[in-house]
């Protein structure tokens, strides 16, 4: 027999699955994370959501691989490229649909039930909703809520995060590179020192020592190029892998020199407040502690019930009236009170509390030691490019005068060699070090520096690398 819904449970059934209506956002809320990180950085990611948007985001990277890749460019290109980078993107989509998902209603359940025996037919059908569901969808909501804020901070410090480590690792692939060329430089003038030195020593005019510690020299410097060599081969590896690149696009161009200091360092007030605020990691914590603390509200409601199911029953009989009536299904609290599940939930809660309180100990102390960093590094960069080069070029100068006066030895010429070789390269190193601490500052704030770095001057490490030698 055929038997329709009541009227008042389908008028139920209409009023629910219209307040379950919510749907997901086509960014998958990724637009907010991609805004605040173009703020933060100064780059932009996108998502690639198909094979069509790869090829056009691989498009853009080849566009700003076409010219030789700055600290800002390599930034971009990890944003794009990178798969990881990519996969994490898709976190907060993930997070979105969670949310959505909370917010809507459980699906009612329909039993049909048929029975026949002795010419009698009994037919019952029975519409469930999970009542307890219902009445807790605003608070499941509203932890998701938290949850997906939660997520898209997480995602937005991986980002940050990320583009620290490729701009520590385009400083560094630079920098290598740069000693690369420096020791090509050296290595050449010690051969041609070592040249000169055997013409001097057939000539009778350098003892075979003097003459030995030439070809000594030389053979240091044809380590130092190979060990050089090898350091920017690994270092290049480092970025390139940061930067998700591979086949023909790994085959990039860096500058040739890192840029030189900025005319002033920044100068910043209340470091320890400016990183409480702006950093993500903060952000994050005290939403995963407000989630914890939502969650535990929603634990101690449900304490005691942990099941309740509303029916509404239409049940016939062959032969006798149709009947109306509805079921109600309780877990009873026989055996689980609750208590374990709500004391778990707080001492997850104390310490999602402690860990905001580390989060803000650590940010505190990498703010002041990061701007400590930074002042210091520049102060020893400029030192160098202001003292210690300077006098090191006037030596040399003096040298090779005496030199071709013959006022001086060959070993001296060969002592000033190694000396001015040493002062360039560790001043490569002081400025590597300070655009290192420059991106680690940066990240240890969450946010841009204002300080920009000033024209690179390459001719400050090639006038050091040459000597010329009287025939």
């Amino acid at each position: 027999m055929k038997a329709g819904m009541p009227p008042r449970a389908l008028s139920l059934a209409a009023a629910l699955l219209l307040a379950g209506c919510a749907s997901v956002a086509p960014d998958g809320g990724f637009g907010a994370v991609a805004g605040a990180t173009r703020e933060r950085i100064g780059a932009e990611p996108r998502i690639a959501r198909d094979d069509a948007g790869s090829r056009a985001l691989m498009e853009n990277v080849r566009t700003i691989l076409a010219r030789p890749l700055d600290m800002d460019g390599a930034v971009r290109v990890a944003l794009l490229a990178n798969p990881k980078l990519q996969a994490g993107y898709w976190q907060v989509g993930i997070a979105q649909a969670d949310l959505v998902q909370a917010s809507r209603l459980h699906n009612p359940a329909l039993e049909f039930k048929r029975t026949a025996g002795g010419g009698d037919i009994e037919i019952e059908r029975t519409l469930t909703f999970n009542l307890i569901g219902a009445l807790t969808t605003p608070l499941a909501s509203r932890l998701e809520a938290r949850r997906f804020e939660q997520v898209k901070l997480e995602v937005g410090a991986a980002i940050e995060q990320h583009a620290l480590e490729t701009r520590r690792a385009w400083v560094e692939a630079v920098a290598a590179a740069q000693v690369v060329d420096y020791a090509r430089q050296v290595d050449a003038s010690a051969q041609a020192g070592a040249d000169l030195a055997g013409r001097m020593a057939r000539a009778g005019n350098m003892s075979q020592l003097e003459l030995a510690r030439q070809q000594l020299f030389q053979a240091e410097t044809a380590a130092a190029l190979a060990r050089a060599v090898k350091a920017s081969v690994t270092a290049r590896e480092t970025l390139t892998r940061l930067l998700g690149l591979w086949g023909q696009d790994a085959q990039y161009t860096l500058p040739e020199h890192l840029p030189e200091l900025p005319p002033a360092p920044a100068e910043l007030a209340e470091v320890e407040r400016k990183a409480l605020e702006g950093r993500l990691d903060v952000r994050a914590a005290r939403r995963d502690a407000e989630a914890t603390a939502s969650n535990l509200g929603l634990t101690r409601a449900t304490r005691f019930i942990n099941a309740l199911d509303l029916g509404a029953v239409d049940q016939r009989n062959s032969g006798e009236p149709k009947a109306h009536g509805y079921e109600l299904t309780i877990e009873l609290p026989l055996f689980d009170w609750g208590g374990a599940r709500s004391a778990k939930a707080e001492a997850i809660y104390m310490q999602a509390v402690n860990r905001v309180a580390q989060t803000a100990v650590t940010a505190r102390s990498e703010a002041r030691a990061g701007y400590l960093g930074y002042r210091n590094s520049y102060e020893l960069a400029a030192h160098y490019r202001d003292t210690i080069i300077p006098l090191r070029k006037r030596i040399s100068r003096e040298v090779l005068l005496r030199y071709n006066g013959m006022l001086a030895s060959s070993l001296e010429l060969l002592a000033d060699s190694r000396e001015q070789a040493a002062a360039v390269s560790n001043y490569i190193d002081a400025l590597k070090d300070f655009w290192t601490a420059h991106a680690q500052l940066e990240a240890a704030l969450g946010t841009r520096l204002a300080a920009q770095p000033a024209e690179t001057a390459p001719g400050m490490y090639k006038e050091h690398a040459h000597k010329e030698h009287a025939e």
